[in-house]
């Protein structure tokens, strides 16, 4: 299935900050009720034990995604494990939420560009149900910056091109009608643009089916990290994992020499 990359509608700009936080919302709180990243936590282990850090910097971060389950996860074998969440868009009220949800989390109130971190955040990169989100210059910049910084990274999909995903994908909104009244914290706002103005689960289709297409497939990540510089001062793995119905595609990019 070709690659296509259509809008998403959290992308833009002019999108209303809180219909986007809405939407990040709900995919955090997808992400830890399923525990959809479950398969991950050793890859994420490796990669920390690989990059010599305890410290996880976590890129478009949305809502925090599934990281206070992930975190409940790999404290068991990383006790001193810190995670900060970070985004172009960050939305404050769900990284204060999640706070208060989990200790050893921090978060940064600015815009942080994916493609171009600020030295002082050291730690492994991760993004997760996110890196479909740039095309491919972008994409490979994110990795090239990695390597320049001589810095791990591991990404995470939970969606691909295929029938089953689109299919998904598709149903989602079902999903956002069922779930909204269970995520917190808890806003007026959100049950009216859910159930009254049901904006929130048309764009939670919209982007969850051009996600599907826009995601790179595992030969393609091969093929992103096959143009890096110094790509050889780096471990590469690429591959799927197997999660409940679906499946996770996964990079993981560590330096040869980190300590």
């Amino acid at each position: 299935m070709l690659r296509i990359h259509l809008f998403e509608f959290e992308d833009q700009k002019w999108f209303p900050r809180f219909l986007r936080d809405y939407g990040t919302d709900f995919l955090q709180f997808l992400s830890n009720k399923t525990k959809m990243y479950k398969p991950i936590v050793p890859l994420l282990e490796k990669g920390l034990k690989a990059s010599g850090t305890n410290q996880i910097i976590d890129l478009g971060s949305g809502g925090g995604g599934g990281l206070i389950w992930l975190r409940s996860a790999l404290k068991k074998k990383i006790e001193d494990l810190q995670i900060i969440l970070t985004d172009f868009y960050p939305n404050i009220t769900a990284f204060k939420h999640t706070l208060k949800q989990s200790e050893n989390f921090d978060f940064i109130k600015t815009p942080i560009d994916a493609r171009k971190l600020p030295k002082n955040l050291t730690g492994l990169r991760t993004l997760f149900l996110v890196f479909h989100h740039f095309k491919p210059d972008d994409a490979k910049q994110i990795l090239q910056n990695a390597v320049d910084s001589k810095k791990g990274i591991a990404i995470f999909e939970g969606q691909e091109r295929s029938l089953k995903s689109l299919l998904a994908m598709f149903f989602s909104p079902l999903s956002v009608l069922f779930v909204t009244p269970f995520i917190k914290p808890f806003k007026t706002g959100r049950l009216l643009f859910t159930y009254i103005i049901p904006i929130v689960p048309l764009f939670v289709w919209w982007d969850g089916m051009v996600s599907s297409m826009r995601t790179y497939s595992v030969k393609e990540m091969h093929d992103l990290v096959d143009q890096l510089n110094n790509k050889d001062s780096f471990n590469w793995e690429m591959g799927k994992l197997k999660s409940g119905p679906g499946a996770i595609l996964y990079l993981l990019g560590t330096y040869k020499n980190e300590k």
